[in-house]
């Protein structure tokens, strides 16, 4: 059967965006390439023009370089299509993307939004308030257990400052201070060497009473050599 029927083919798939792009790409290549040609053909013939003496010789080369020029208006009418469809082939690519990162964009938000409700579903703003005011009140208790450790066990409550103060001031009368405000106990020391009536100290060797140094001191204090007389 199938030799008298034939199978049937898979269609092929259609060309993508992609694909249209680089055929017409292509094409425009070979059009420059052709138009580049035609340019050094026609170059070729204006030296030849150049060359020849008006006549029939020249008419002829003349219509041969109008040919040329035809054929190259031609091509690049062509080259100017097929950019403008490249053109209009990029313009749809661009859209498409963007379609495209539109539908992934979405895909995203709307994964992101389903996991949060799930998660909001977890924390509830009531029992936020009631978890605050518990650990409020922790705090507050652990306060008082700091305060009631820290109480001193050998000062009574009833103590009046009032009392306090009192026995300080009459404790800095007792002390004496000067007009100054200094306490007795920071001032200086008085000197006791006038009530003591000490002898001074010796300041260097000891002479007796009814012997008088005759002998000459220079100027530190020590016996002068005495120097020799010069003779003439």
């Amino acid at each position: 059967m199938r030799r008298v029927f034939g199978v049937k083919k898979d269609k092929e798939p259609p060309p993508s965006l992609q694909d249209a792009t680089d055929r017409i790409g292509k094409r425009g290549e070979s059009v420059d390439e052709k138009i580049k040609r035609l340019d050094a053909e026609l170059n070729r013939y204006k030296e030849q023009i150049k060359k020849t003496r008006p006549g029939p010789a020249q008419e002829a080369v003349k219509a041969r370089a109008m040919r040329v020029l035809k054929q190259k208006r031609m091509y690049e009418g062509q080259r100017d299509m097929l950019y403008n469809q490249t053109f209009n082939l990029d313009q749809v690519a661009f859209a498409a993307e963007g379609i495209k990162d539109a539908q992934q964009t979405m895909t995203a938000l709307k994964s992101a939004n389903k996991e949060l409700k799930g998660m909001m579903k977890t924390v509830k703003i009531q029992d936020i308030d009631n978890m605050q005011d518990e650990m409020m009140d922790l705090m507050d208790v652990s306060n008082e257990i700091q305060e009631s450790l820290g109480r001193s066990y050998s000062v009574p409550d009833d103590i009046d400052e009032d009392d306090l103060m009192g026995e300080l001031d009459a404790l800095e009368a007792d002390m004496g201070t000067e007009s100054d405000g200094v306490p007795s106990y920071l001032q200086d020391e008085p000197d006791l060497e006038p009530e003591l009536n000490l002898p001074p100290a010796p300041s260097g060797h000891a002479v007796p009473p009814n012997r008088h140094n005759t002998q000459a001191e220079d100027e530190l204090g020590l016996p002068s050599v005495p120097r020799a007389s010069l003779r003439g």
